[in-house]
């Protein structure tokens, strides 16, 4: 991910507050360095010459890191795994034929789509169906590896995909914004940008990223179209599949 060094007015933080105090009463917005976890592990937010991430982005947290006011899902804690520090069963085994099986399924191609870029990728919601198919409704979860941070523009947050009591990947995601009303909206789609990131550690939807595949699905399937943006008149081409017709703001 490109670091965004943001100088533009962040949402205030009453609102950052009220954002967060229902569910967490004991949050503060902290863009400070995040306290070190008590087993001496290195903070997932300490990077770049020893600033926070928060700090480098220029941005705020939705949460103390602090990993006492932290709760931990019923089970883990008697086990002593704290799923925002612990690396516990990452490459300790591999899962049977059959899980296997189910992640490394081809994608098909009516469950593709492209972007206007010519950008081809899955939509997020499959990446759930193939989890839910390949470990059962309940044997996988994601779970935050950090604050929530938000810049003037941008919510990222890092998240570890465990599956059957393991840890598979951990991966940050990011959502844009527009408006400090749109900020609980972000933080879901940063959530959904991590999970399909951490897929591709499972080799779930792996064509996506293969050139040959990519050249292949897109002359069988997609077209360039040149269209019209109904407001600003101006033209473009852009990629759509064969089978899509053209949408707002286009014609």
């Amino acid at each position: 991910m490109s670091l965004r060094f943001c100088h533009q007015k962040l949402p205030s933080r009453t609102f950052l507050r009220t954002l967060v105090g229902a569910a967490a009463p004991a949050a503060t917005v902290n863009s400070g360095m995040r306290k070190a976890p008590a087993n001496g592990s290195t903070s997932n937010s300490t990077l770049l010459n020893g600033k926070s991430l928060t700090s480098s982005l220029g941005g705020v947290a939705l949460e103390t890191a602090d990993s006492s006011t932290r709760e931990q899902p019923k089970g883990q804690a008697d086990k002593g795994i704290d799923w925002y520090t612990s690396w516990y069963g990452i490459g300790a085994k591999p899962f049977d034929a059959t899980v296997q099986k189910q992640l490394a399924d081809s994608l098909q191609p009516e469950d593709i789509e492209v972007k206007p870029d010519g950008l081809i990728y899955l939509p997020e919601i499959k990446y759930r169906r193939i989890l839910n198919k390949a470990f059962g409704a309940g044997g996988w979860g994601l779970v935050p590896r950090s604050e929530t941070i938000v810049t003037s523009k941008l919510v990222t947050r890092e998240y570890g995909l465990i599956c059957h009591g393991q840890l598979v990947s951990v991966a940050r995601g990011e959502q844009d914004y527009f408006s400090e009303a749109g900020i609980p909206t972000a933080t879901e789609g940063c959530k959904s940008n991590a999970l399909m990131r951490c897929c591709k550690d499972l080799g779930v939807g792996s064509e996506l990223w293969d050139p040959v595949f990519i050249k292949k699905f897109k002359a069988e399937n997609c077209i360039e179209k040149f269209v019209e943006h109904i407001t600003t008149k101006k033209k473009k081409k852009i990629w759509l599949r064969k089978d899509r017709q053209v949408e707002y703001p286009y014609k």
